[in-house]
């Protein structure tokens, strides 16, 4: 880029009033996603989660998948091992009923509305947070089960490097590399990620499909510098992006697929006054897929440019925010679609006040969506604390999300005895209601909640789940009722965090019928122990029956999983990383190509018992 560009860029950004907190430093007891601003987490009102950087060196988790399920409210789906499409349900609500957001940016594709969390690398996640229900009155569409915000490392005062190289089962490698720091008025970050994998065969069931295993590579990059002007002012670039490649079972027919991810982002924060803080930032998120197959060669590019300004009041009792985003999405793909482009601008007014016991909180939005008009989402949510440490509370809220493209305008598409599948350019936004009431406990060493909710849900797209189902539509009315039980706590040097979830996912147009790939009954557990130059932990995943189908005829068994970590550290600057997945060795599936007309098509395969290794040096200067 040259010297100008970025200069007039640069000067762009300063013209505005502008303030972020995307690009700040936060400590483990700050929450940023559950209101846009950062807050205490003892004030903040909804089901959240956090998992902290040490959190992540902690579990030794070689993927985010691995990672994320074992967070409350969280059900994986996956296509096969490690890198394939892996994605996840929030509260039981569709897979692209989440927003999904790296540092501030939505990822997901705009073709069909899915993130693959196998393509970004553990190393480079300082956090992420976790919001749980509907939240459209602060994030606009797709916000109906939540939020999941990944925040990418950063840089600071004082200079850092670290460095890990790994080895496990099925010819895993992983390694990469990150430099931070600051200089005078310039904080930098820098770090790339290699993963190779021999993998696995997707496929369980070898009928007539190549039945070779399914390797993967993948490189990734993340990089940001932030530029202190003034006192107040600053200005900042972000760029991440990963580019993998995974081989594909296919019809007797070499199959692959080229996937890649790229976000690069401009973001300037100002303190304009000593009570208003604004933020501006615009950029783009880009998803490219190419793929190779029986069915031959299709190329998908879809683009999200985005822009967001926020501004934040302080005010004698309380915070205001007023904000306004654009997202444009834009498709290009060897599939013809009928319309490829639409926009979405949305103009939000939030509220929230915490005094002594009471906390209260307000939210308003107004969505102008190009191709399905206006959408009003709101929230309000109290709270009550009726004794030291504990606290009630209760919320209503509503949302919304549009069709994916492919839901809207894929083309008549004949797959032989798998079927047919073409878009339906009838359908109608899906709208929900959540309702919910919590009860809290947080002394700091001893945290425990339990949410009730109920989210009612409107027009829910179904049939496009599956990968080669039939045309999706919309059912009437959807019910998820469910309880989260999630506890976290400290004994010296021990560290227990358990979470269980209930739901009851009702397809209410068909009494007696659940929504396909839903479980009734997930948790996890982990205890993890320390003593020495040692940390020693064990966890245990476990899921109930779902079923592969709307019809709830392909059933698809329960599970559990025991694994194991292990974590000395060698001195000040090495330790070495250990985890033992599957240790049981169990058998299962997280989703199936069968249907009610064809109940023999094989489950797709997860990866039984496996091993990774590591070694990590991080020097302290």
């Amino acid at each position: 880029m040259k010297k100008t560009t970025i200069s007039s860029l640069i000067g762009l950004l300063l013209s505005a009033p502008v303030f972020a907190a995307t690009t700040s430093i936060y400590a483990d007891n700050v929450v940023v996603t559950a209101s846009r601003i950062p807050e205490a987490r003892t004030n903040v009102i909804g089901d959240f989660s956090v998992i902290s950087r040490q959190d992540i060196e902690r579990a030794g988790q070689s993927t985010l998948a691995e990672l994320l399920q074992t967070q409350p409210g969280v059900e994986i789906e996956s296509n096969g091992g490690i890198g394939s499409l892996s994605n996840i349900r929030l509260r039981g609500t569709n897979i692209q009923s989440v927003v999904v957001l790296i540092d501030g940016m939505r990822v997901s594709s705009a073709a069909n509305g899915l993130t693959n969390f196998s393509q970004v690398v553990l190393d480079q996640i300082d956090r992420i947070e976790i919001l749980r229900g509907a939240a459209s009155s602060l994030y606009g569409s797709d916000a109906i089960g939540g939020v999941i915000q990944i925040f990418t490392k950063q840089g600071a005062q004082g200079n850092r490097v670290s460095a890990t190289a790994g080895y496990g089962s099925n010819d895993t490698k992983q390694a990469s590399a990150n430099l931070s720091g600051a200089v005078n008025d310039t904080r930098y970050s820098l770090g790339v990620a290699s993963v190779e994998s021999n993998g696995i065969s997707a496929l369980k069931v070898r009928t007539g499909l190549d039945s070779d295993r399914d390797s993967f590579r993948n490189m990734s990059f993340n990089g940001s510098i932030t530029q202190k002007i003034a006192d107040g002012h600053e200005v900042g670039l972000q760029l991440f992006t990963n580019e993998g490649h995974i081989n594909l079972d296919g019809n007797n027919f070499p199959a692959y697929q080229n996937n890649k991810q790229q976000i690069i982002a401009i973001n300037s924060q100002n303190k304009l006054t000593d009570f208003w803080l604004s933020n501006l930032k615009f950029g783009e998120s880009i998803d490219t897929a190419n793929a190779v197959g029986s069915y031959g060669v299709s190329d998908t590019r879809s683009k999200q440019r985005q822009i967001y300004w926020q501004n934040q009041f302080t005010l004698p009792v309380g915070k205001l925010l007023l904000a306004y985003d654009r997202v444009e999405d834009i498709v290009k793909s060897t599939t013809k679609y009928s319309v490829n482009d639409r926009t979405n601008n949305g103009y939000v007014a939030s509220y929230q006040v915490n005094n002594d016991q009471h906390a209260f909180n307000l939210a308003l939005r107004e969505d102008n969506n190009s191709q399905f008009g206006s959408h009003t989402t709101g929230n309000i949510k109290y709270a009550f604390s009726f004794a030291d440490f504990w606290r009630i509370s209760g919320s209503y809220g509503t949302a919304f999300r549009a069709p994916t493209f492919n839901d809207l305008y894929w083309p008549y598409q004949d797959y032989g005895s798998w079927g047919s599948f073409e878009g339906n350019s009838q359908l109608k936004p899906e709208t929900s209601r959540n309702k919910e009431i919590a009860l809290a406990y947080d002394q700091g060493h001893h945290r425990l909640s339990a949410t009730i909710f109920e989210n009612e849900i409107k027009n829910l797209i179904v049939g496009s789940q599956g990968l080669f189902n039939d045309s999706p539509i919309n059912i009437g009315n959807a019910t998820i009722l469910g309880l989260t039980v999630a506890y976290e706590g400290w004994f010296s040097n021990f560290h227990l965090r358990a979470n269980a979830d209930f739901q009851d996912p009702s397809n209410d147009d068909v009494p007696g019928k659940i929504l396909a790939r839903r479980s009734k009954e997930h948790g996890a557990i982990w205890l993890g122990q320390s003593w020495g130059d040692w940390e020693i932990g064990s966890e245990v995943i476990a899921s109930g029956m779902r079923f592969n189908d709307a019809d709830n005829q392909i059933k698809l068994a329960g599970y559990t999983l025991v694994n194991m970590t292990a974590k000395y550290k060698i001195n000040s600057d090495w330790a070495l990383n250990a985890r033992l997945n599957n240790l049981l060795d169990k058998d299962y599936a997280l989703a199936s190509y069968a249907s009610v007309y064809s109940p023999t098509d094989p489950a797709f395969n997860t990866i039984g018992t496996n091993l990774f290794v590591s070694l990590t040096y991080s020097p302290s200067f």
